[in-house]
């Protein structure tokens, strides 16, 4: 007797009759009839994946790592159709093939091709019409969601700070705080490490019930679904700029949570960020010649200047490209900046950090609305524990530290209030250079740390004749 095994798949796009069920009973009707062992350790079910490519098919590849045992675990494997198994023919190829070499068939229960040599045609040409429905259905369904996201229309699962009625994007009313204050935060100066800790500590979720993650706040700073608009790219995923040629954005019908300025304010701030290291972002010391490397430039040409055996030249010198405005020792470089800054610093010059300035527009009322409303959550967590100390839930110990900790969390709330009110932003701004001039100071600080650093002060600086140097700030 034949021993099988058996695959189910079904797609998002499958009908009822063709459930699991369905299937499993027709793959044991089959193996009944036909004197065949179908063995409940090897049946095998994908449900609502896609059978285009068998890379997001764990059963799948489970059943083909299991086919490759010794013994041969099973002669045969059943499916409903042969679109169940694979719906690109070089996937179907490549697996039949391999499962060939350990005597292996699959078999489509509902589409007999019989067993002479005409059958590898049929088989053939059965594959061949499946695919091209799975590609037309894709182009249909693609085609379908270009003219949804033209007029504006719901496409996927709802961005955080919103959920879905009639058809349409509705704000959820605690979401959006939480949306307003990433956008506050980030425009008042704060990194998406810090905003993602801080909401992680608040206990925010993704809608998935994940932890916010840096992505996560940069993804929401990009996403215009929250100024009213729908964006969709009909070729695939954005890049990690959030932008592609063929991407679709349009009006929707759904209230916007962030206003156009605010909007406005933090995607010049994402833009300059993008600008500034753009170059070097994943680099480390083993391959950053010198902190300074990537921002200074040539005054006649443009280029940037290399470090070259502790000094910096023109790039385009030494193809004969420029002519160059000469060589200059990094160390009397890096004395002739660091000195100019510090001259600023003392000087009391407004701040040489973009993010600082933009910190002074901070709308005082709406920060101060996010931190009332974090306090009445915690105020209510506040009732919560007493009750539980008082049910017999938590010990004292218990009670005692939870209370203290959310007390000093609500005071640390009132204290943001209390300073919104003082509008002193300008004033924490003016910390931040000094910092940074600090940091670029430091000896110990690792080259591609410094280099971050500098590229967060200086636009460029410019490399003139006989050692001239201009310093070009962040507007």
């Amino acid at each position: 007797m034949k021993v099988a095994a058996a695959y189910i798949r079904v797609s998002t796009d499958d009908q009822t009759e063709f459930s699991p069920d369905s299937q499993l009973k027709a793959l044991k009707s089959y193996a009944e009839k036909n004197n065949i062992l179908l063995a409940e350790e090897f049946i095998f079910s994908d449900e609502g994946i896609s059978g285009r490519n068998t890379g997001k098919r764990p059963a799948f590849n489970k059943m083909i790592s299991t086919a490759k045992s010794k013994p041969k675990p099973f002669d045969i494997i059943l499916v409903w159709k042969y679109s169940r198994f694979a719906r690109n023919r070089e996937d179907s190829i490549v697996y039949k093939s391999m499962l060939k070499k350990f005597n292996i068939d699959v078999v489509s229960v509902s589409e007999d091709v019989g067993d002479n040599k005409m059958s590898v045609l049929f088989e053939a040409m059965i594959e061949a019409m499946d695919e091209y429905y799975s590609i037309n259905l894709a182009e249909e369904v693609k085609r379908g969601m270009t003219e949804k996201a033209k007029r504006g229309g719901v496409l996927s699962i709802p961005a955080y700070g919103y959920t879905i009625k009639d058809n349409k994007y509705v704000p959820v009313p605690d979401e959006a705080i939480i949306i307003r204050k990433v956008f506050n935060d980030y425009i008042g100066g704060k990194g998406f490490l810090k905003i993602a800790g801080e909401l992680n500590d608040m206990g925010i979720k993704t809608h998935r019930g994940n932890p916010i993650e840096n992505r996560t706040v940069e993804y929401w700073l990009n996403n215009p679904v929250y100024i009213g608009k729908i964006r969709w790219n009909p070729t695939g995923a954005l890049s990690r700029d959030y932008t592609a040629e063929t991407a679709i954005v349009s009006d929707g019908s759904h209230e916007a949570i962030i206003d156009i300025d605010t909007w406005n304010t933090a995607q010049k701030m994402l833009s300059r960020r993008k600008e500034r290291y753009r170059s070097y972002s994943r680099s480390s010391d083993k391959d950053l010649s010198h902190w300074l490397t990537g921002i200074v430039r040539c005054e006649r040409c443009g280029a940037v200047c290399s470090y070259q055996g502790g000094y910096f030249g023109c790039s385009k010198r030494g193809k004969g490209l420029c002519a160059g405005t000469g060589y200059i020792s990094a160390k009397k470089l890096e004395s002739i900046i660091l000195s100019t800054l510090s001259d600023i610093l003392l000087s009391n010059a407004e701040p040489v950090i973009s993010e600082a300035a933009v910190s002074e527009r901070k709308d005082r009322e709406e920060k101060t609305e996010i931190s009332e409303f974090l306090i009445k959550k915690l105020e209510a967590k506040l009732e919560r524990i007493r009750e539980a100390y008082e049910n017999g839930v938590d010990t004292l110990e218990e009670y005692k530290a939870s209370k203290e900790n959310i007390t000093a969390e609500i005071c640390r709330l009132k204290k943001e209030i209390d300073l919104y009110a003082a509008d002193i932003h300008k004033e924490n701004g003016k910390e931040s250079p000094m910092r940074l001039m600090q940091l670029l100071r430091n000896d110990h600080i690792a080259r591609v740390d410094k280099n971050k650093a500098a590229k967060a002060i200086f636009k460029e600086i410019v490399k003139g004749e006989s050692d001239s140097i201009k310093c070009v700030f962040w507007e």
